[in-house]
């Protein structure tokens, strides 16, 4: 401007001269339009230099507002309401592209905002124009050059009205604000994993002044936040710990930059609480310590249940002695010591515990264990030499003994403290023990050898009377070793078809006739012979063999009756022997069912007979698993009664159908009168609670003679017929003739 003032002033003087000399003649006229040419030229001229001028100007503050806005990120923006017409201009692909834009208003909404966003965008555009906002501010997703949607945030504001004030121009900025978003929802993220956290997380200051809290951190310490905030956190620290444990943490702190660890901590009615605490610093952009950051867990419980689950894992629950994990484990640790290390390994078995603990009941048996473990504990001394094996097996470790005597003098010792009754339950029982040992090693240089020896040897104790001790010595390993080529042969057993059933019929006393058969399994091995059922069915019991055997069992006597039956047998019963191990099966109800109904044969005529000791072993299981039996019309009965020592009215309240007399009641009948009197009290009370009595192991008249006056229902044995094959036995049912002098008039059938 001042460069134009400056020729406007120049012209005029040069043309106030030739004014003057034109008011002189008519030459003055001719030099008054050269005068007035040169005046507009130079006009012209200063005009040009002006405009070039501004425009250079202008072009310099556009370039330096671009390089600054190229600097900081934003794009400018312009949206003229007039021509309807949206121009925009960015450094930068924020949206569209760099560059120059300029559209119309309908073709930049349908082009370039999103759908989903152009309602807020006309509504923040009336709501400044109508002057509900200071200024136009809108977030949304617009297209860019490559098709993809990037979120931008834009501002403005009117700048520009017509002469009746409607608005013409809104001018403003825009930027793009997709990693800002990104980072607020990490952030948004972020702070709903630290409220949801189970773990307490804290922020305090640098002098460890709580400025934050999650709900977790309230839980657990049962402060809430507004309680917290500003206190210190040692106002959490436990008197469990002396102050220096917590000095010390804070200097580790410092040191390391964090600490993690367990304290004890107290929370805010004042109990103590174990913490699982992990403490870290947070640091500025200087590398300063700003903040720390802690993330405490409550690990009361869960220490708790460690210690517990050690104990479980270590100790056993009933008497509070090792188990045999722990005994196993010692052992290995004293056979590591080398052969030079002397260890003696006595095995010791209670006898008659399972009759003790079938006729007292299973309080009574566990209350007797314990006080067992404290008479075993008292004589062998130290915790960790003694042990429960499982059931009525208890060990004792004899460490660094050189002399055979010192060894026999701890097992007299051991048998010495039996000597007198246990008070169980208001009851005085007698119990001994059988004891087995074997030496380290002599005896065997692994764990597992030295075990089976000492088993062995126990065995030996028992066989040779019980309440005494046994050295292993190697006519035992034999005596095992048969064991396992007779267990090897038996899992061979059902594949080699070398098992088979025969059949013994029981009498009616009532009707003179043959009410039934008990089914009883062989085995005939390929390699070792015929095996008697006492040696070969406690060894499937043991290995489990004993749930196959009982399935087939079951398959073949109902199968051979459904042949008897198409061969013209009247109907009986047939009656299939349970273990223990068969009965603990939850799926045995379901079995029996399956059997009968493929079979397509009346539930009456199978009979399950079962031992006090299996209806003992687990009271509960098994009265459901008869309940279950008799509601199929299964019949139930009790066999070798007697032998337990369980009571009458236990199994009334088991709703059973019949009690079988042991045959070692029948044979004490001709010579002892102690088993008359107890045989004539097992009927009287049997059919008192409305059970039949059936008489096994009858061999003679004068017992059949007995019994009969007794009112016995049904009797079973040598007397009678002894187990026969499947064909004999079909015949001699079908040819026999009831005597007359069996016919009990009036007897219970």
């Amino acid at each position: 401007m001042r460069f134009r003032q400056r020729a406007i002033v120049a012209v005029a003087s040069v043309a106030m001269p030739a004014t003057c000399a034109a008011a002189n003649g008519a030459a003055g006229w001719i030099g008054f339009g050269i005068l007035g040419w040169v005046v507009a030229l130079g006009l012209w001229w200063a005009h040009r230099r002006a405009a070039a001028l501004q425009q250079h100007l202008a072009s310099a503050s556009d370039t330096r507002l671009s390089e600054a806005l190229h600097g900081s990120g934003l794009g400018l923006w312009s949206w003229n309401l007039g021509t309807r017409r949206v121009s925009w201009s960015s450094a930068e692909r924020i949206a569209g592209s760099a560059g120059d834009h300029s559209m119309a208003e309908q073709h930049w909404r349908s082009q370039v905002v999103h759908r989903d966003d152009r309602a807020q965008v006309e509504r923040a555009l009336a709501d400044h124009v109508e002057g509900r906002a200071p200024h136009y501010e809108a977030v949304y997703r617009a297209r860019s050059a490559d098709g993809s949607w990037v979120w931008i945030r834009a501002v403005g504001k009117l700048v520009e009205r017509d002469a009746n004030g409607r608005p013409l121009r809104i001018t403003g900025t825009f930027r793009g604000i997709d990693r800002e978003r990104q980072e607020a929802e990490r952030q948004r993220i972020a702070e709903a994993v630290v409220e949801h956290m189970l773990e307490g997380v804290s922020i305090t200051d640098t002098d460890f002044r709580f400025e934050s809290v999650n709900p977790a951190f309230e839980r657990v310490t049962g402060y809430s936040a507004s309680e917290l905030i500003g206190q210190p956190a040692s106002m959490l620290n436990s008197l469990q710990h002396p102050p220096s444990v917590y000095v010390e943490m804070r200097r580790k702190l410092a040191e390391r930059g964090s600490w993690s660890g367990e304290l004890w901590q107290k929370q805010r009615s004042g109990a103590d609480f174990l913490a699982q605490l992990q403490v870290s610093c947070v640091r500025n952009d200087l590398g300063q310590v700003s903040h720390y950051v802690a993330v405490m867990s409550d690990i009361t419980d869960r220490k708790r249940a460690e210690h517990r689950l050690r104990f479980l894992a270590h100790y056993d629950t009933l008497t509070g002695l090792p188990n045999r994990a722990f005994v196993r484990q010692r052992l290995r640790q004293l056979l590591e010591g080398g052969p030079d290390r002397r260890v003696a390994l006595l095995f010791l078995d209670l006898d008659r515990f399972k009759h003790i603990n079938d006729s007292l009941g299973h309080k009574a048996g566990d209350e007797l264990l314990r006080q067992a473990a404290k008479r075993l504990r008292l004589v062998v001394g130290d915790l960790d030499r003694v042990g429960r094996l499982g059931g009525d097996e208890f060990t004792a470790l004899l460490i660094d003994v050189n002399q055979r005597d010192e060894i026999e003098h701890v097992a007299a010792e051991i048998l010495d403290s039996f000597s007198g009754p246990l008070l169980v339950m208001g009851h005085e029982v007698a119990i001994s023990p059988s004891i087995g040992i074997a030496v380290y090693p002599d005896d065997g240089r692994s764990l597992d050898e030295l075990l089976q020896h000492a088993d062995a040897a126990m065995y030996q104790a028992k066989a040779q009377g019980r309440n005494t001790y046994r050295f292993y010595s190697h006519s035992l390993a034999e005596d095992a070793h048969e064991r396992t080529r007779l267990e090897s042969a038996l899992r061979r057993a059902l594949d080699r078809n070398e098992l088979s059933l025969v059949y013994q019929p029981k009498l009616s006393l009532r009707s003179g006739r043959i009410s039934g058969v008990e089914a009883l399994m062989r085995w005939h091995s390929g390699e070792l012979g015929e095996i008697s059922p006492a040696r070969f069915i406690p060894i499937a019991e043991e290995t489990g063999l004993i749930v196959a055997f009982g399935e087939w069992a079951l398959r073949q006597s109902l199968s051979q009756f459904q042949r008897w039956q198409e061969q013209g047998l009247p109907v009986l019963r047939i009656a299939v022997n349970v273990s223990q191990v068969q009965m603990a099966r939850p799926d045995f109800v379901d079995l029996v069912k399956h059997l009968i109904e493929s079979h397509q044969l009346p539930a009456g005529v199978l009979e399950i007979e079962l031992t006090e000791s299996v209806l003992m072993a687990d009271p509960d299981r098994a009265g459901k698993a008869v309940a279950d039996l008799r509601a199929l019309g299964v019949r139930v009965s009790i066999d070798d009664f007697g032998t337990g020592y369980s009571s009458l009215s236990y199994l009334r309240g088991l709703a059973i159908d019949a009690v079988k007399i042991d045959k070692s009641f029948v044979d004490g009948i001709e010579n002892n009168v102690d088993d008359e009197v107890l045989t004539s009290t097992i009927v009287l009370m049997a059919h008192s609670l409305g059970l039949a009595v059936v008489a096994e192991g009858v061999e003679s008249e004068r017992q059949l003679t007995f019994l009969r006056g007794e009112n016995c229902d049904e009797i079973q044995g040598y007397w009678l017929a002894k187990p026969m094959d499947p064909e004999l036995c079909r015949s001699f049912i079908q040819s026999f003739e009831p005597p007359k002098r069996l016919v009990l008039p009036g007897a219970r059938g």
